[in-house]
């Protein structure tokens, strides 16, 4: 298979480490798991090196370091919200960790109520699930068995009663890479009065961000700045009024022993010392991807996303789940291969070939039993063994997922390591699994990694 043209769009820092191999040979790392997280750009980890020697308290110091790290923060607000598109708006834009905990923050600070309900979709991660679940009442979009809905679903269920207090929809699928139509349902739910929440962790590093939700949140660990910054952007009016999410130190403008005078937003919800140098490096991952310019990175998305699906979907014995090959989808591609446990794919994958990819649920476990077609009582029967401390037969996939570093030689390198497996060829060690993870390893005498590399009961399937 070849796939002219491809090449990678940026390099990322560690491109090209070796790592040993159970045959002995040291290979060069091919990460396929950008989906989860993304090394660096050069010029994002420049940034902070640049700044570590100027790193101070922000907000609250009247030293030089202190001023030259406020200025820092706040500037990186500033590209957050230009990344947005809210540059000149009267939306806030709040840094947090990650798009976890700017989700979990906003479904607070909406104050919902048991009797609330959020329209959403079994689409979408848990993180855009969860929260809503907890907060009030979730009335689910169902998907069919390419993992996709259309917008008559979305429109009926926030025509259903009661009315919904809001919809929260990602704006690309961490399993498929399926882009749901964002700007139509966005518009759809702002004619019937229902404000728009998108999670766009997915989405962040792969397109330009909708310009139209009310609620938008990302994670700079999957775009290409893993130094623990995410943003959360929505109305200043939603976050003028009552307590914040977190309370603390920076959140106040005076505290007495009986009661507390806020501070505005966004300093309000920005509890505690904040991540400074998060921040500095996701406004540099900003300008990087806004230096690449969205034209270059979409075409090149689009042409490994057709590479890498039409490249495993061809492997007799692969399954490729999700819409079909002429869907547009990021390039994402989550697969099952006949006679092999995805975690024994993911194993052999890793010791043999030098080749990271995620397996097992992806912190997407209703989607996922849907992809996977199980049935209620196969769902019930794996819960049950799971309590029982055993997942040594948990459903799952093998997600393999490519950024701009990637290229047509990388999908091609991919392909020819899953063929080898499709074809059952024997593994040239003996792996063991450990059953309270479901995760298959050398055994001790045939791993090429030190013993400590991996935590005793750390794993990759659950999530």
């Amino acid at each position: 298979m070849t796939t002219p043209g491809v090449a990678a769009l940026a390099s990322l820092v560690g491109d090209g480490a070796l790592v040993a191999c159970v045959d002995g040979q040291q290979r060069p790392y091919l990460s396929c798991d950008a989906a989860a997280s993304t090394a660096a750009f050069p010029s994002v980890l420049a940034a902070v090196e640049e700044f570590l020697p100027w790193y101070s308290s922000v907000h609250r110091g009247a030293g030089y370091k202190s001023q030259r790290s406020t200025d820092a923060y706040e500037g990186a607000r500033d590209a957050v919200l230009r990344f947005a598109h809210r540059q000149g708006s009267d939306d806030v834009a709040i840094i947090c960790r990650n798009t976890t905990e700017a989700i979990n923050h906003l479904a607070y600070r909406l104050r919902l109520s048991a009797d609330d309900v959020v329209v959403t979709t079994v689409v979408e991660h848990h993180a855009n699930m969860l929260p809503w679940s907890r907060a009030a009442r979730c009335r689910y979009v169902d998907c069919g068995p390419d993992g996709t809905f259309g917008t008559d679903d979305v429109v009926a269920a926030l025509e259903a009663t009661p009315a919904p207090r809001l919809l929260a929809i990602t704006g690309a699928s961490n399993i498929t890479g399926w882009l749901p139509p964002v700007d139509e349902l966005v518009g759809l739910a702002h004619d019937r009065g229902v404000p728009v929440m998108v999670d766009a962790a997915q989405l962040a590093p792969h397109r330009p961000l909708p310009a139209g939700p009310d609620f938008i949140a990302w994670s700079g660990h999957k775009m290409y700045s893993p130094f623990g910054g995410g943003a959360l952007i929505g109305p200043r009016r939603v976050f003028e009024e009552g307590d914040p999410f977190l309370v603390g130190g920076g959140a106040v403008d005076l505290v007495e022993l009986d009661q507390v005078l806020w501070a505005e937003p966004p300093d309000r919800e920005e509890a505690g010392s904040p991540n400074v140098v998060g921040a500095v490096a996701l406004a540099a991952a900003i300008d990087q991807l806004e230096a690449l310019g969205w034209p270059a990175v979409t075409v090149h998305d689009e042409k490994l996303a057709g590479a890498l699906r039409r490249g495993l979907a061809a492997i007799p014995g692969v399954h490729l789940l999700g819409p079909d090959l002429g869907t547009e989808t990021l390039p994402v591609a989550t697969f099952t291969v006949d006679g092999l446990p995805h975690s024994l794919v993911a194993a052999r994958l890793s010791f043999e070939d030098a080749i990271g990819v995620r397996h097992g649920c992806f912190c997407a476990h209703p989607y996922l039993v849907r992809l996977l077609g199980l049935a209620p009582g196969e769902v019930a029967e794996h819960r049950a063994r799971a309590r029982r401390g055993d997942r040594s037969q948990m459903p799952g996939a093998v997600r393999a997922s490519l950024g701009v570093n990637a290229s047509a030689a990388d999908v091609e390198r991919l392909c020819a390591a899953v063929t080898r497996l499709a074809a059952l060829v024997p593994a040239p060690i003996t792996y063991v699994q450990e059953p309270g993870t479901g995760d298959f390893s050398p055994g001790p005498a045939s791993s090429p990694w030190p013993a400590t590399t991996r935590r005793p009961g750390s794993s990759c399937s659950p999530g």
